[in-house]
């Protein structure tokens, strides 16, 4: 006989309480809690009580570990962020935006093994089989033996995967659909994508069989469902892109058995997704050469240095707060760069609305992006230009000075390979090498600004701040663009 247990669970956090409430205390959101009922199997006290656990044998350190097999699809990008290729019984979560090209991704991985010779089960339970197989045609890969099915029920697919031959690769399509006999809730909740994909990973954990799970993000970017499923799985990729550009960025957010930070690069074109072997160049084919308010910046992506535009635009505000508009970048950051230009460099944006795009939809999460936001306003305020072969890295501190970054002659070498002849990087974040370029090293925030505001129009020039000559505030003042007065 089975016991109905009655929980209510929030559908944002998992959070669960013993009653129903309007709001919940973990995540703060409103009317999410649910009521949920899970059937376990109802065991005498007794019996459990005298149940004793299993020996088993513990193992030392020391040894010789065996290498993790891979599971090579032939997509360099995919592998790449893979770590080398899928690891046997490991389980994989993708999450991405509606549209992004996820299913088409994960179509094109299983064409690419099965032709490898290895058993690939593509299961979709939000398409049906002829939706599936219209993309395959559509890409090309109608040939291939991937075994196709629409299931949702998670024991349903176990025991289709397990009465056949052995299976290599699975492909879940998505987990939020998927749903388990062993509770009563509906598909999507969080008490049922739990249990469905614990139900996989315990599969995928018994067979060897490599679990591609395909996961839905809410409106913060964050995978729907429990955070207890990140947990659970051994890697975690974000498919990544704008709607308004042809290039996708698979990015690795966990990784058990590889690199995390890595991304790979793709382009959407009408036979799918392509892969981009040097995704600087496309960051950087559409340079608006000699316009002030743009600076290259050499970030490092995991183990592969990327080149991207950074664009700034500062104009003079009507409002009462300026606007402060970020794309691809973290604003929190912004907002410390302009306070560290107006406090230590006596750049005054207080008045200005400031606009900051990273080109191409790109995202930067490391703060070596710093030097290269700060060139970038400095020469948009100043109507500057900067120079169209220079590129722009290090991390800007509270006192004004540039700080080093890491692996700067990978870095330097990237420029290089694309045809730049000089860097502005922080004092002292060479190896002793030859750099491969020329490197213009400073150590504060004060003397990039010194030097860009030397190649400004004559109109906003900058001069000493009153009081410097004298004891006072030692700070340059920067002219505002298109004024004659040279104060705030």
């Amino acid at each position: 006989m089975a016991k109905r247990d009655h929980t209510f669970v929030c559908q944002s956090c998992g959070a669960v309480y013993s009653r129903w409430q309007g709001k919940c205390d973990a995540c703060g959101a409103w009317n999410t809690i649910a009521e949920e009922v899970a059937v376990a199997a109802a065991v005498p006290a007794a019996q459990r009580s005298s149940r004793k656990g299993r020996a088993f044998a513990l193992e030392s350190l020391e040894g010789v570990g065996n290498p993790t097999p891979r599971l090579v699809c032939g997509i360099g990008e995919l592998d790449r962020v893979a770590g080398g290729g899928f690891v046997p019984g490991s389980i994989l979560l993708i999450g991405g935006d509606p549209g992004i090209g996820k299913s088409t991704l994960l179509v094109q991985a299983s064409a690419a093994l099965a032709t490898r010779g290895l058993n690939v089960v593509y299961v979709s339970g939000e398409e049906a089989v002829d939706q599936v197989r219209m993309r395959a045609q559509r890409l090309g890969l109608a040939g291939a033996k991937v075994g196709l099915a629409a299931e949702t029920n998670a024991e349903n697919i176990l025991a289709t995967l397990a009465g056949g031959p052995p299976v290599h690769v699975v492909v879940i399509d998505s987990i939020q659909t998927m749903w388990s006999d062993s509770v009563e809730s509906a598909p999507g909740t969080v008490t049922q994508v739990r249990t469905s994909a614990q139900l996989l990973v315990r599969y995928a954990k018994q067979t060897g069989a490599c679990v591609i799970l395909v996961g839905h993000v809410t409106k913060d970017g964050q995978i729907a469902g429990p955070r207890v499923v990140e947990h659970m799985v051994d890697a975690v990729f974000s498919f990544e892109g704008d709607g308004g550009h042809q290039f996708r960025v698979l990015r690795a957010q966990k990784n058990r058995f590889g690199p995390t930070d890595e991304i790979g690069v793709f382009e959407m074109t009408g036979g799918g997704l392509k892969e981009v072997a040097n995704p600087s160049e496309l960051f950087l084919s559409n340079r608006d050469l000699g316009a002030p308010g743009t600076a290259v910046f050499a970030g490092m992506e995991g183990t592969r240095p990327v080149l991207v535009e950074i664009q700034a635009l500062v104009a003079p505000s009507s409002l009462g707060t300026p606007r402060r508009a970020v794309v691809g970048w973290d604003p929190n950051r912004l907002s410390m760069v302009l306070a560290v230009l107006d406090a230590r460099c006596g750049v005054r944006l207080g008045g200005h609305d400031v606009y900051l795009n990273v080109a191409g939809g790109f995202r930067i999460a490391e703060p070596a992006a710093d030097l290269a936001v700060a060139a970038a306003l400095v020469s948009s305020l100043t109507g500057a230009p900067l120079p169209a072969d220079a590129v722009y890295f290090g991390e800007a501190s509270l006192t004004g000075a540039v700080r080093q970054v890491s692996q700067a002659p990978a870095r330097l070498k990237e420029a290089a390979k694309l045809g730049f002849a000089r860097a502005v990087i922080p004092a002292g974040g060479q190896d002793g090498s030859t750099p491969p370029v020329e490197v213009d090293a400073i150590s504060s925030l004060a003397q990039l600004v010194a030097s860009i505001a030397a190649r400004a129009p004559r109109k906003t020039a900058p001069r000493p701040a009153q009081g410097a000559a004298g004891g006072g505030d030692p700070r340059p003042a920067i002219a505002t663009a298109g004024s004659d007065d040279y104060s705030d």
